[in-house]
């Protein structure tokens, strides 16, 4: 099933998805470096990049709603995308609370309640993560109806050629 939010050819949701996963994880990262080192700098870093990914993770979640509602419904598709959603809103809302704690800290430090939440949000990134990859790689949601090893790019008008 094709998505319904494209660019060019492609699916906008999967093409975005990895600039809040990538921020967010690399927040974590600055945090583990900021516990291990104790470096100002690192927790600054983190807060920054956690707002960015919280609002790219806002503006991939529009183009996924768009695309899960295309999904049949009663099908086990509708139900892991509706599990892989909900999963990823938890995870912008524990990093978004990650945000806040950390806001009214001096120079963004960290405290307990903002690591466990990031921390948190991560591991469940990745388990929802995961579940957007069945959905595309297992379930064949948002793979072009016209995918195939030699078929023309996406960017042609051509159709992909027939046995391809």
């Amino acid at each position: 099933m094709e998505s319904r939010a494209k660019a060019m050819g492609h699916a906008i949701h999967p093409t975005l998805i990895v600039f809040p996963l990538g921020l967010l994880a690399t927040a974590v990262i600055f945090d583990i470096l900021y516990l291990i080192t104790d470096r100002t700098g690192f927790q600054v870093s983190a807060a920054y990049t956690i707002a960015a990914g919280v609002i790219g993770g806002l503006v991939a979640a529009v183009f996924g709603l768009i695309d899960w509602r295309a999904i049949p419904a009663g099908t086990r598709a509708k139900r892991v995308g509706a599990t892989h959603g909900l999963g990823n809103v938890v995870v912008v809302v524990l990093f978004a609370i990650s945000w806040l704690l950390r806001l009214g800290a001096d120079n963004w430090e960290p405290n307990a309640g903002a690591l466990i939440c990031s921390f948190a949000g991560i591991v469940l990134a990745g388990f929802t993560g995961w579940l957007g990859g069945e959905l595309v790689e297992r379930l064949g949601m948002s793979v072009s109806d016209d995918a195939g090893v030699n078929a023309p790019s996406s960017l042609s008008r051509r159709p992909r050629a027939r046995g391809a």
